[in-house]
């Protein structure tokens, strides 16, 4: 069965049904949740040693070799996309049930900066079909750190913030050797899941690699609905290890392989037969290299491939292959400097891309010959930039300043694509420059059981390689062709933040938000009098520069320590975005919710968790948006840690997603592609320490 952007009357009929179910349900639990959490006792069993709460970064502990860590978690082999969903400030655009696209502040990836261990890496796709995020796997990464803003500057030039996706390393730890062994299985799609690792580890160096593999079928939908082209595979292969020179100084190297095929797409026309992604750095550290604290040096590459095509679709007007290409070589070099009340962090990274995509048209008429595009003309970035982050104590609270400036090129090194791009832009250059900077400054005071902290910043971003460069991408979701246009202004971003949080030994309650004044946005806009490419497309749009526009988040959260062993969490989140004509801005959140209640004792864990969201009601049909209707969905899980011995040990989890097999589609959901049914999982991890 297809899926097209347009809910079907069936579809509607059944998500309203459950309206009146999700609004008493929400009300009832977040009423409990947030107002009753005023007795309780005072530890939490699942507490972390965390920074201080009024910071805006978060911290998604992914895989841990502690047994009391793997009862944490939801579901211990997840993707990486369901533990970055599972983040109270990320969304997943799906157009499938593999990579999904995150979202920080309801802003896709081309505002957000994401990196694996601080390297950047760059999507081979132009329809956003493989994120970042899709080129590692759980067995990969320790941790993602989330940040919001300029906060994720750190990382790059960016608008939205960024994600850190941390490697999971054993480091230089006296342990010996460690094998895992994990297996999973997911009842809705079938996917198999089987993974291995093996780790050693002493003062003086450590090894580490493992290797998981996943199959899945296609999906349900809730009350039994197959999702056609919605089947992957997928293989991951990793490895890191370090020699430590002497007591201050050491060189780590990492590598990853990691492979998908037969991906199936069903919110879009096409599907992969092939996403590979091969990552690989050295890395030299010195604790007190010329004076400095904490010194690193990395160097790093990456090549992505991916291959889109519709072989395996039954009717397609005329067929269509589009492979393409990234790679990129980085340098990242930082130092930590505390002196005094401060706590300085220096760095200085740069990156090379190349990104080169190409579309191939066949005839079903043979006495046609095949049409060719350059989708990317080889657009060649060469970016290298500066940041500095000052972190003091004052008398009272805690300042931090941040500030980072970027220089920028573009080179478009074929000719045939510049000659293409020249139709629309005659006196088009191959090459440019520009100059992107960042500032941000946050405060922070804790005011007896009060935590109170507010930030202003200022950044820009250049355009994406498909804003700038982009010759006739098709978006499915609005049915247009897409052109870049070279001569974009940067975007730029004037934020506003703040957060007060109140903590006694039995609650925890805060409320944050932040501001996004946005001048020179970046959108597509309906360019009248062009032809269009693509058969079937409503017509052409093209990147342009609005005057501006403006969003802001708030978020509430609460949790509630019942008692040493049972605690209460809850979010409620309101996101409003529009231009300055006033018009909705597409891909921003409707009001959404979450709740969870977590029970642990011993090696026993079980929790309770609901999600979902009110109508979403602030759409924009020019986009391809329509009304998603209100929904909530439920879940349980339950976990037993079993030991062997005195530090073997074997843990497994069982649990239902979608728990009354709902029907349901939000507004991150491309071509209102629903959402899985009930899925029954089972999870079995083996440790030999």
């Amino acid at each position: 069965m297809k899926f097209h952007k347009g809910c079907l009357p069936e579809q509607v009929t059944k998500g309203h049904q459950n309206k009146k179910v999700s609004v008493i349900w929400s009300a009832l639990v977040l009423m409990v949740f947030t107002f009753t959490n005023v007795y309780g006792q005072t530890e939490n069993p699942f507490a972390t040693d965390s920074i201080l709460t009024v910071q805006l970064d978060e911290v998604i502990l992914i895989k841990s070799r502690m047994p009391e860590d793997y009862q944490k978690q939801a579901k211990p082999l997840a993707s990486i996309d369901d533990y970055l969903e599972k983040s109270h400030k990320v969304n997943m655009m799906k157009r499938g049930a593999y990579a999904w696209e995150p979202m920080i502040n309801s802003m896709t990836s081309e505002r957000l900066t994401v990196t694996i261990d601080g390297m950047r890496i760059f999507s081979a796709c132009t329809d956003k079909m493989d994120p970042i995020t899709s080129y590692v796997d759980v067995s990969n990464l320790h941790y993602a750190k989330v940040t919001s803003g300029q906060e994720g500057a750190e990382l790059g030039s960016t608008i939205g913030g960024g994600i850190d996706l941390q490697l999971d390393k054993s480091g230089f730890e006296n342990r010996g050797w460690r094998t895992s062994f994990e297996s999973g299985f997911e009842a809705n799609n079938m996917q198999r899941i089987l993974g291995s690792e093996i780790n050693y580890s002493n003062e003086s160096s450590y090894i580490d690699a493992d290797v998981i593999y996943r199959k899945a079928e296609n999906y349900t939908a809730g009350g039994g609905e197959e999702v056609a082209f919605s089947q992957f595979e997928k293989y991951n292969l990793s490895a890191n290890g370090g020699i430590q020179l002497d007591e201050e100084e050491s060189i780590e190297a990492s590598f990853i392989y990691d492979e998908a095929r037969n991906v199936g797409y069903p919110a879009l026309p096409m599907d992969v037969s092939l996403a590979r992604g091969i990552i690989g750095s050295a890395e030299y550290k010195n604790q007190g290299f010329m004076g400095l604290d904490d010194f690193k040096s990395k160097l790093y590459f990456n090549t992505i491939t991916h291959m889109m095509d519709d072989s395996q679709r039954p009717d397609v007007p005329i067929r269509m292959d589009m492979p393409g290409w990234s790679d990129t070589y980085g340098f990242i070099n930082q130092a930590q400097l505390e002196a005094g009340k401060h706590s300085v962090q220096l760095k200085w990274d740069g990156f090379y891309n190349r990104s080169l995509a190409e579309m191939t048209m066949y005839p079903n008429d043979p006495n046609q010959i095949p049409m060719f595009m350059l989708t990317w003309p080889d657009v060649r970035t060469l970016n290298t930039g500066i940041y500095l982050e000052d972190e003091f104590e004052l008398k009272e609270g805690q300042l931090n300043l941040g500030a980072r400036i970027a220089y920028q090129g573009f080179r478009v090194a074929d000719e045939f694509g510049l000659n293409s791009l020249r139709i629309f832009y005659p006196d088009l250059e191959a090459s440019q420059t520009r100059f992107l900077k960042s500032i941000s400054a946050r405060y922070y005071r804790k005011l007896g059981d009060f935590e109170v902290s507010s930030g202003v910043s200022f950044g820009e971003r250049a355009p994406s390689v498909s804003e700038g460069f982009g010759f006739y991408l098709f978006n499915s979701f609005d049915n247009h062709d897409y052109i870049g246009d070279p001569n974009l202004k940067n975007e730029q971003s004037y934020e506003i933040n703040g957060k007060l949080s109140w903590e006694s030994n039995k609650v925890n309650v805060s409320l944050n938000g932040n501001y996004f004044h946005m001048p020179n946005f970046i959108i597509g806009e309906i360019t009248q009098g062009l032809s269009t490419m693509t058969i079937g497309a409503a017509g052409v749009k093209t990147y342009t520069n609005l005057e501006y526009a403006t969003q802001y988040n708030a978020t509430l959260e609460s949790k509630w320590n019942v008692s040493s062993n049972l605690i209460c969490n809850a979010v409620v989140g309101y996101h409003r975005g529009f231009d300055n004509d006033g018009r909705n801005l597409p891909f921003i959140s409707p009001l959404a919710y979450s709740a969870s209640l977590e029970y642990a004792k011993k090696s026993f864990t079980a929790a309770f968790r609901l999600s979902g969201a009110a109508d979403q009601v602030n759409f924009n049909p020019e986009f391809g948006e329509d009304r998603t209707a209100a929904y909530t969905v439920f879940s349980v899980n339950m976990g037993k840690t079993f030991k062997l011995g005195n530090q073997n040990f074997m843990y497994t989890k069982i649990g239902v997603e979608n728990l009354f097999d709902t029907w349901y589609s939000t507004f991150t959901d491309w071509a209102n592609i629903p959402r899985m049914g009930r899925n029954i999982y089972a999870t079995l991890t083996y440790n030999i320490n």
